[in-house]
């Protein structure tokens, strides 16, 4: 009975303190941070950047790729006039050449991969500031990611970290 007692003096408490902070109004607003990342000149300013910095390797992935074709028809359509050591070497040039493209094409996904994880991280921490610059300069209290689900921006007005650790403090003073 004491530590439902206990419970309920803590839940009136923490329903007190939340009613006295959200008493004055609240500005509050929500930013899609895809939509933001998405149409942003930066973004496209990136994905340009990058379609760049990649199109090298990609142009040799194309040829090798293009090359693998030519040889496969080329075994599929000699297959008949060749001799057993002349196809094997033609098949085992093949796969070799399979290798090759597929070892290609991974690391040259992992790389465009990890170099646009890169670049959208720093984007985001740029966008991030600037949607805290905007809610202050506009008198937000707090803006949520719409599409993130999480607080993007909180003012001190809505911070109630410091009651919460005061009830805590005195639940495990009391529970002493």
């Amino acid at each position: 009975m004491k530590f439902l007692a206990k419970k309920l003096y803590i839940l009136i408490i923490t329903l007190l303190f939340s009613s006295i902070l959200f008493a004055q109004e609240q500005k509050i607003g929500l930013v899609s941070f895809n939509v933001l990342m998405q149409s942003s000149p930066q973004f496209r300013e990136v994905m340009e950047s990058l379609q760049g910095e990649f199109q090298p390797r990609q142009r040799e992935l194309q040829a090798k790729q293009q090359e693998l074709q030519e040889l496969a028809e080329k075994v599929q359509k000699d297959a008949a006039v060749m001799g057993a050591t002349e196809r094997a070497n033609a098949e085992r040039e093949l796969r070799d050449l399979q290798r090759d493209v597929n070892r290609l094409g991974s690391e040259l996904q992992e790389d465009i991969n990890l170099r646009q994880n890169e670049e959208i991280a720093k984007l985001q921490r740029s966008l991030l500031e600037v949607v805290n610059d905007f809610a202050q300069t506009n008198g937000f209290d707090i803006v949520f990611a719409a599409d993130a689900g999480g607080v993007l921006y909180g003012s001190q007005s809505v911070n109630i970290t410091t009651p919460i650790a005061e009830l805590l403090q005195a639940q495990f003073e009391s529970s002493e």
